[in-house]
């Protein structure tokens, strides 16, 4: 399988959206943000995702390079999930994306009404 070649945006925001795409994704990254995870830890974490949906999404953020998955060799196999230096790079996003909802769920905003 070779390399894809990089979609072409039209603003820089579109190639953030299109790596951090989609519910699930966001979360895994949360998660990972405090260290490295395996599978069944992440699954425990975020019970509402199937585990098809999960490994779908560490797939695509690992093709991203922003996941990096080491395999152990044992019995059971031993899988952990953990962000790359790229992903760290997300930190600053993901921090404020959880005070944002932090205070979207505090009730901190106010709907300012139409006139």
């Amino acid at each position: 399988m070779g390399l894809q070649p990089k979609p072409k945006y039209n603003i820089p925001s579109e190639a953030t959206l299109d790596v951090l795409g989609g519910k699930w994704k966001t979360l895994i990254l949360c998660h990972l943000s405090s260290g490295p995870k395996r599978t069944n830890e992440l699954r425990k974490a975020m019970p509402a995702v199937t585990q098809k949906m999960l490994t779908q999404q560490l797939r695509e953020l690992e093709d991203d390079g922003i996941v990096g998955r080491t395999v152990y060799n044992e019995v059971p196999p031993k899988v952990v999930y953990e962000m790359t230096e790229l992903g760290q790079s997300l930190s600053g996003i993901l921090d404020l994306l959880c005070e944002w909802g932090e205070k979207f769920i505090r009730g901190d905003f106010q709907a300012k009404e139409k006139k």
